[in-house]
């Protein structure tokens, strides 16, 4: 099989092979967004070769101790996994067991795409770009922070494409303060209205997060009702451009779903390698210390990097099973939501399920508060 090619969207529920991930995350930064809370860090470059080896020792650990299957998606985040040399990645990459058609996924900055790049990813393995564009207006570029320009933006996205991906994801961020609703409308048009557009969009609310730039300038803070109005202007605008809703912030064109995605939205087992990342089992979630010197330090040592768990009862895993589906078109079984005025023009109830509107998908926390969850004994 050619290494550079792989399936698109989530596997078939008649797969015989279930679904399993590897989660890779990179926590090296050139500069940090005012949003960004993740565990990311702009001063440990000089970590990079030493956090490489430690990834992959670990990769090899679980391997030799039974605990990796082979993956049916890999995804590199972060941080900014294009940060890190493209050979220092697809050594991580080689690592990983994974099935013949396994979707792998990295994500990139606009200012780190070129062609060589793309061509190592694509020789190594890699069949899907995540491309964190965020916004194609200059001084809501600014305003987020972000590196990158316009100009960058759209000659990454045309790279992409030429270096032969067939499937990748444009990321934008909705809901700045100084952007406009037309800044928000130029920014989708000119993502899905390019020459070379991605196959699939996220479209993320901005959220300001204790202990971020954002957060402690409330002058910056979002507002509810304009993000409210920009998530209706981004369903709008790439259901006519031919995307279908895939979850609340997630739209693809069919056959371009994210399978890595769908680990999480159906509870499927994934393995977290890294400082930072996070792992299930069968109800079972635990995650590793967070950052890179720890992690790299207690590897070296022959210790685990793990830095606590917890597990769901029966109960929590049916209730957390329905709020993820809930996300979704899927969305839960009838009897999940009671009959109930208010809740009408939240939910379409067709075929036995209850799936949200738009208007739905926009108070989707306050719907789950209203769910009903059925013991294994009714």
């Amino acid at each position: 099989m050619d290494r550079a090619t792989g399936s698109t969207g989530p596997p078939p529920s008649d797969s015989p092979v279930a679904p399993f991930g590897v989660y890779v995350h990179v926590p090296f930064c050139r500069a940090r967004c005012d949003y960004c809370a993740f565990a990311t860090y702009t001063d440990r470059d000089h970590l990079m070769g030493s956090y490489v080896a430690a990834c992959v020792t670990e990769i090899t650990r679980e391997g030799s101790a039974g605990s990796l299957r082979p993956a049916t998606s890999v995804y590199f985040g972060g941080g900014t996994p294009s940060r890190l040399p493209s050979d220092l990645l697809i050594e991580i990459l080689d690592t990983v067991p994974r099935t013949p058609d396994a979707e792998v996924t990295v994500e990139c900055n606009p200012e780190d795409v070129d062609p060589d790049r793309l061509a190592d990813y694509r020789r190594g393995g890699v069949t899907r770009i995540s491309l964190g564009v965020q916004s194609t207006v200059p001084h809501v570029l600014d305003e987020l922070g972000r590196r990158h320009g316009t100009a960058e933006s759209h000659e990454a996205m045309a790279a992409i494409a030429e270096a032969g991906f067939t499937t990748w994801s444009a990321d934008l961020i909705m809901g700045a303060s100084g952007e406009t609703a037309g800044d928000w409308e130029h920014s989708i048009e000119s993502v899905v209205g390019s020459d070379r557009p991605p196959p699939h969009v996220s479209a993320y609310s901005l959220t300001a997060e204790p202990g971020t730039p954002l957060a402690a300038d409330p002058d910056r803070h979002p507002d509810d009702d304009v993000q409210a109005d920009r998530y209706e202007t981004a369903d709008r605008i790439l259901g006519e451009a031919g995307y279908r809703w895939e979850e609340i912030s997630n739209w693809a064109r069919p056959g371009h779903e994210c399978r890595h995605n769908h680990l999480y939205w159906d509870q499927d087992d994934f393995r977290g390698i890294g400082s930072g990342a996070h792992s299930h089992r069968r109800g079972r979630r635990w995650w590793n210390v967070r950052t890179p010197d720890r992690y790299v330090a207690l590897i070296e040592a022959e210790r685990s990097p793990m830095a606590a768990a917890d597990v769901l009862d029966p109960d929590q895993r049916r209730f957390e099973a329905l709020t993820l589906a809930l996300r979704t078109p899927r969305g839960v079984p009838d009897w999940a939501l009671p009959a109930d005025p208010e809740l009408e023009a939240l939910v379409d109830r067709r075929d036995g399920r209850a799936v949200l509107t738009v208007r739905g998908r926009l108070m989707a926390n306050a719907v789950c508060s209203r769910l009903r969850v059925r013991s294994a004994l009714e």
